[in-house]
């Protein structure tokens, strides 16, 4: 299949098209780390097992449902800067850095470690996002950034400390 040529958007923005182009790209690849670290969360929800069953189940829920509330956010962020964000599952495929995990049996301890460090990987990456945005003048989006920073921050700190009774 062919693919269509790119349609030029005439979304209303002050902010220099090349400075914000490279604001989106790198939102788009945290859109697609956030979805895959969804994903991977709500696997470990699935697939706990153990005396802490509960606590983590209900921990992964949680950090599940807050890393989806910030996919249309990211989004919605990349489109008011008139650039085009993600389409499909291969599109996401295509633009995450975080690795899958499909083991048949991943041990409550390993779950909370790669969970804790996929969550500080994404708060590197909204680091330099929001570098980007203060140098595009994107106020808005660093702005918001500080929020999701805080969020993925809060969330290592939660699953490092419960991998302190394992």
């Amino acid at each position: 299949m062919a693919k269509a040529p790119k349609a030029k958007l005439k979304t209303p923005t002050d902010l220099p098209t090349n400075a914000v182009a490279t604001v989106a790209d790198a939102l788009n690849g945290i859109l697609a780390d956030s979805f895959a670290l969804y994903f991977k969360t709500k696997n470990f929800h699935w697939h706990v097992s153990g005396p802490h069953f509960r606590d983590y189940h209900l921990l992964f829920d949680e950090q599940a449902a807050q890393i989806f509330a910030t996919t249309d956010l990211i989004a919605e962020r990349v489109r008011k800067t008139g650039n085009t964000t993600l389409r499909s599952i291969g599109d996401i495929g295509r633009h995450q850095t975080s690795k899958d995990n499909d083991l048949d049996f991943v041990s409550p301890a390993n779950m909370l470690a790669e969970l804790r460090d996929d969550n500080l990987k994404l708060v590197e990456a909204l680091r330099v996002a929001k570098d980007l945005a203060d140098d595009a003048k994107d106020n808005a989006t660093s702005a918001v950034i500080d929020n999701w920073t805080d969020e993925a921050e809060q969330r290592a700190w939660f699953l490092f400390e419960a991998a302190q009774n394992v």
